[in-house]
């Protein structure tokens, strides 16, 4: 195997298949990417067994066929502690890789590319195209409310549903739940359900743009495999049944708050300050035409907001944990913030004022 490729080109699709590969295996090959190039066309392949991306890139020259595994984390620093607009020549010698560019020359240990493992295909059941920014949207009004190494494993994931002309994903902890749906071009006449786990959603975030260059996806009984002109992304799902989100959503708040998002979202950041490192308790006191938000600590110390807010109706005093609140008014992308309460010991619904595909629901906390 040899070729010769620009610094900029090899950088980028290295960084994100490099980005999958664990650094403590107990298998060798798993620390290495799988380099496969035929005529001008090469190819990258990270996995840790849950996780496959394969990158393409298209040589400006042919060079000599061939497929080898080199150590993925050695050759992105390599990469990129080259300077910029370098060439880099890629050399196959017996057991080793040279890498060569200008004055630099360097030599990496390989593994055969047979012992790299590859992810078995499944029976593919359903299969759409979007834009990438559909997807990337999506995922990125929900992910936050992920759980990371809950118990119950089928929340550290996020819930893909598909429905007739509509794709939605829907994220939980236990203690909020982000929701998002869009529009997409779709024949299902049943629903179909997917969890995929926490890390393949943070790298299909990383992979895709925010454009209306397509992504082709893929869903099968245990795998989802998303498809754009550079790259290949492959993720086992999660074996478990999601909870019933429709049951978590709540149905007869009677009390809608309107404030502008700006003012809260620097309202929640300042008194959160204040609040218990641990607990993060923040209490809203609602009144006619104004919200209360204070915060204190086990210090004695206080951190009090007033901001005006388009509500009439009864007093409401309740707590909220203020991460929570912060996640979603950083992640709603209008002017303004509907809530939706019905007393102090029930869930919040929060969206934006109008027009939105998203809605969150935080649970209270006791203060």
């Amino acid at each position: 195997m040899k070729f010769s490729i620009s610094r900029d080109a090899l950088l980028k699709p290295l960084q994100l298949v490099a980005g999958v590969v664990e650094r403590r295996q107990t298998l060798p090959v798993l620390a290495n990417v799988l380099v496969v190039l035929e005529g001008d066309q090469l190819s990258l392949t990270g996995t840790d067994l849950e996780v496959e991306i394969v990158g393409r890139v298209q040589l400006e020259q042919a060079g000599e066929s061939g497929q080898i595994t080199v150590p993925a984390r050695k050759l992105f620093d390599i990469c990129r502690s080259l300077p910029d607009g370098a060439l880099i020549d890629f050399i196959e010698d017996g057991q080793k890789v040279i890498v060569k560019s200008g004055r630099s020359r360097f030599s990496l240990a390989t593994l055969p590319a047979n012992d790299f493992p590859n992810v078995e295909d499944s029976a593919q059941d359903l299969q759409f195209t979007c834009a990438q920014s559909i997807i990337k949207t999506l995922i990125d009004s929900t992910g936050f409310a992920m759980a990371q190494q809950d118990v119950r494993y089928y929340l550290n994931g996020m819930l893909w549903e598909v429905s007739e002309g509509k794709l939605r994903f829907v994220a939980t902890d236990g203690h909020r739940l982000a929701m998002s749906t869009e529009d997409i071009a779709i024949s299902c006449p049943e629903n179909k359900h997917a969890i995929l786990p926490r890390k393949g959603v943070v790298e299909l975030s990383r992979l895709l743009d925010d454009c209306s260059e397509e992504v082709t996806v893929s869903l099968g009984s245990n795998h989802v495999r998303a498809i754009t002109e550079f790259y290949t992304f492959t993720s086992k799902l999660v074996d478990g049944k999601f909870p019933d989100y429709e049951r978590v959503l709540p149905k007869n708040g009677n009390k809608t708050v309107i404030g502008e998002r700006a003012e809260l979202k620097q309202a929640f950041a300042r008194t959160a300050i204040l609040s218990n490192e641990k607990y993060r308790g923040v209490r809203l006191l609602l009144s006619d035409g104004q919200l209360t938000i204070t915060a204190n600590n086990p210090e004695q110390e206080e951190a009090e907001e007033q901001v005006t807010v388009d509500y009439a109706g009864d007093s409401l005093e309740i707590g909220f944990n203020v991460s929570y609140l912060q996640d979603v008014v950083n992640v709603l992308q209008s002017d303004n913030v509907k809530f939706t309460l019905s007393d102090s010991n029930s869930s919040a619904l929060v969206e934006a004022e109008e027009g939105s595909n998203a809605v969150y629901v935080v649970m209270p906390m006791r203060l």
